[in-house]
């Protein structure tokens, strides 16, 4: 009895991830999906607690259920006080913490295997092998990733002949990792192993630069649900299965369409040239010449005034200022006044995958006003006033004319096509790829300095004057 009312646990559980992860696709949705995902976790979780063959210790409930108490309270509270700024740095930790579960559950049954003294089949070495090392990697990985993009490592490090010694590293994972598994190993192979699949993922992660993080964080997340899967087959437990298919799926298409924003194909990304270059090229490259113009906010004001189109382009300073409310009441203030407003998204602005979309939602921004680059692109040259909030490296003409440029061939808004550009930012200091910024130096752009929030709300309190 307890093991069909636990599969219809798992059943359900695995349905609502599906339901969930199809809401998740509409902003309007999202939260519900999230929601029925969460749910079903629940379901699962608790029916495994409970309906588990044989007997378990009250001692046993007590530690499992003061560990979720512990869990929940620190995930709960840290979710509710992360800044939006911050939100990347937590996708990456949370992320890192996926894998690490994956690796430890892999030790530990590698330990029961050792214990026990039976023979393990080769299909069950192989889930254990395979969880231990994609694990290890999603975990040193993100952990990297989130020293980054809190601003710990803020710049690129590329050791002497990198990209052979990473595929050198590699390798020598996969074949000790492929020897583990056939032999049988013992537990000083396996912690060997444990440190050899670390170090790559440090390894991985430690020489990408600012412009290709957001693919290195969908790639990483994709390795967690991979892990996940296996543990699932090691268990024979199809929730964790499904989960771990659904987000590895899903994590390897969002790779698959990050990396095509970026122009760089995921052989790159597995095999070590990905964000060759970011430190180097920068000093190598061109450099950018020309004067700049500097515009005040009665000067923007009287420009959007009397536009008819103004596309807002939102990047990573948007977020760091808190400016998401601010901008959606000028929008809505230009709206008022007959002005056609729209947001051009490029797939990889801010620190991850998505982040302007769950930025400007938290302001309740129309999902619908959200328009994709390759559908703006083409509007670029009929729209009176594009303004540039926070966003650098997308917008930056070099991706197109600068060969030497490490953004080179990453395709990105048009920008420049507008027949009025203003670009709103704290400084002429460069964006995350650390290179500068050919579109500040057109004849079409106007510098309009300050802090995202303040400046905004001073345009607001300008246009409501005229």
């Amino acid at each position: 009895m307890k093991q069909h009312l636990l599969e219809i646990c798992y059943l359900i559980g695995s349905v609502t991830f599906i339901i969930g992860l199809k809401m998740m696709g509409n902003a309007k949705t999202a939260r519900n999906g999230n929601l029925i995902g969460a749910v079903g976790m629940i379901i699962a979780i608790f029916g495994t607690i409970f309906l588990h063959k044989g007997e378990v210790s009250g001692m046993v409930y007590g530690l499992i259920f003061t560990s979720i108490a512990i869990g929940t309270i620190i995930g709960w509270m840290t979710a509710k006080k992360v800044q939006m700024t911050k939100m990347p740095e937590l996708v990456s930790m949370f992320n890192g913490m996926g894998g690490a579960c994956a690796a430890l559950i892999s030790l530990i049954e590698f330990t029961h295997l050792q214990h026990s003294g039976e023979a393990a089949t080769i299909g069950t070495m192989i889930a254990i092998v395979a969880g231990l090392v994609i694990g290890s990697v999603s975990f040193s990985g993100s952990i990297i990733a989130f020293l980054k993009l809190n601003g710990t490592m803020n710049k690129p490090l590329r050791l002497p002949a990198y990209n052979m010694l990473n595929n050198l590293v590699m390798l020598g994972v996969v074949v000790f990792a492929g020897y583990v598994a056939y032999s049988g190993g013992n537990m000083m192979l396996a912690y060997l192993l444990f440190a050899a699949a670390l170090l790559y993922g440090i390894l991985f992660t430690i020489p990408i630069g600012g412009a290709d993080m957001p693919v290195v964080i969908s790639l990483l997340n994709s390795f967690t649900g991979l892990a996940a899967a296996f543990g699932g087959f090691l268990y024979g437990n199809k929730v964790m299965l499904t989960g771990g298919i659904l987000v590895g799926s899903a994590g390897t298409l969002l790779t698959l369409v990050m990396c095509k924003a970026m122009n760089r194909p995921l052989s790159n990304v597995i095999f070590g040239a990905f964000g060759a270059g970011t430190a180097g090229a920068a000093a190598g490259g061109k450099e950018v010449k020309g004067t700049t113009k500097e515009a005040s906010v009665s000067d923007v004001a009287v420009l959007m005034n009397y536009s008819k189109k103004v596309v807002i382009v939102p990047g990573y300073g948007l977020a760091v200022a808190q400016a998401q409310h601010v901008i959606h009441e000028l929008e809505m203030l230009l709206e008022e006044r007959g002005v056609e407003v729209k947001y051009a998204i490029h797939p990889v602005a801010g620190r991850m995958p998505g982040h302007m979309n769950v930025l400007l939602a938290e302001a309740n921004v129309a999902y619908e006003k959200l328009v994709e680059m390759d559908e703006i692109n083409g509007e670029f040259p009929t729209t009176d006033v594009v303004l540039i909030v926070g966003a650098n490296d997308v917008v930056n003409p070099a991706a197109k004319t600068n060969p030497a440029s490490p953004i080179y061939g990453m395709p990105i808004l048009e920008a420049e096509n507008a027949r009025n550009i203003i670009i709103n930012k704290r400084s002429m200091n460069a964006g995350y790829a650390g290179i500068d910024n050919e579109l500040f130096y057109n004849p079409k752009a106007s510098m309009f300095f300050g802090d995202a929030k303040k400046a905004l709300t001073e345009l607001v309190a300008e246009l409501k004057t005229m």
